[in-house]
Order: structure tokens, then C-alpha cells, then sequence
């Protein structure tokens, strides 16, 4: 479901606009994007949380202490994420006329955001360790760390490479 999410929003970005009013119909996609866009981020927290409910096995005492924390992550992450999502649509934007600087920006932007989910990780990591033992903080965050790589691989797969 993500691959397909992922492909609706990349084309409803990247492809033209084939209508006289190509304004009107510009407008529309970037609506089409936004709300696939948010239904992908819904549909794959939902799934993070219960991959992670299935794999941490907290008692009842850690997760009434942990799930809280983990919606902030969530947050903190999907802000993050938001971020590479504006990148990616500016990228399919002007992909078939991008600059030597559009293209640099555009790789910057996915580095900037590597970085930001790593410290991220890092300070979540000491932050589930006050509701959870150490070994389950680390365990959430091994997880959430498969999630992410699967995560990308599934839209870098979908954006083309810089021309």
C-alpha cells in the first residue's frame, strides 16, 4: 500500500497538467498531493505503532508511560519528514529543467533530513529510557529505525535520479 500511496503522490506531483486551465488543474494535484501525502503519514504511523506495540511487549505500567512519548516522536518525526516531502515536490516540480543548484539543494535536503531523524533517535533514545528499560528503548528504536529505512527505500525508489 505505501509503494502505491507513494507512486499516486510522486505522479500527481511530477506529471503536467493537461488541461486548458492548467492553474486550476496545478492547484488541484498539489491538493490531490497533500491529502495522499497525509493519508500516507496517517496509514504509516498507525502501522509504526503497531509493529512497535507487537515487538516492545511493554506491561500495561510502561505503556501507559511510553505511548505518550512515542506520539511526540511521531510528531517531532513526521515534522522532519514534511521537510523532505516539500523537497521532493519542488524536485518534481523542475525535474526536467532542475539546475546544477536545484539538483545540490535537493540532495542537501535529504542529508539535512538523515540528520535530523539521527539526532532524533538519539535524543528519543534517553527520553523512552524514563519510561521503559534501557534494553526496550533501544529496541524501539532499533524498530523504528527498520521502519525508516523501509520507509525510504520505498520513496527514493519512486523519485527518479538527478538528470
Amino acid at each position: 500500500m505505501r509503494t502505491g500511496l507513494l507512486a499516486l503522490v510522486v505522479a500527481s506531483i511530477a506529471l503536467p497538467a493537461w488541461s486548458a486551465d492548467q492553474s486550476a488543474a496545478a492547484a488541484q494535484n498539489k491538493a490531490d498531493a497533500e491529502q495522499i501525502i497525509a493519508d500516507f503519514r496517517n496509514d504509516l504511523n498507525a502501522k509504526s505503532a503497531d509493529i512497535m506495540a507487537k515487538t516492545l511487549r511493554l506491561t500495561a505500567d510502561e505503556a501507559a508511560k511510553f505511548w505518550p512519548l512515542y506520539q511526540k516522536y511521531q510528531s517531532e518525526q513526521s515534522a522532519i519528514v514534511d521537510g523532505q516531502t516539500g523537497a521532493t515536490q519542488k524536485y518534481a516540480e523542475h525535474y526536467k529543467d532542475l539546475s546544477d543548484a536545484e539538483a545540490l539543494a535537493y540532495v542537501n535536503a535529504l542529508l539535512d533530513r538523515d540528520q535530523k531523524i539521527h539526532d532524533l533517535r538519539i535524543k528519543w533514545l534517553t527520553k523512552f529510557q524514563t519510561a521503559v528499560p534501557a534494553a526496550t528503548a533501544a529496541r524501539a528504536i532499533q524498530v523504528e529505525r527498520r521502519l525508516g529505512l523501509v520507509s525510504q527505500v520505498g520513496i527514493s525508489s519512486q523519485v527518479p535520479l538527478v538528470r
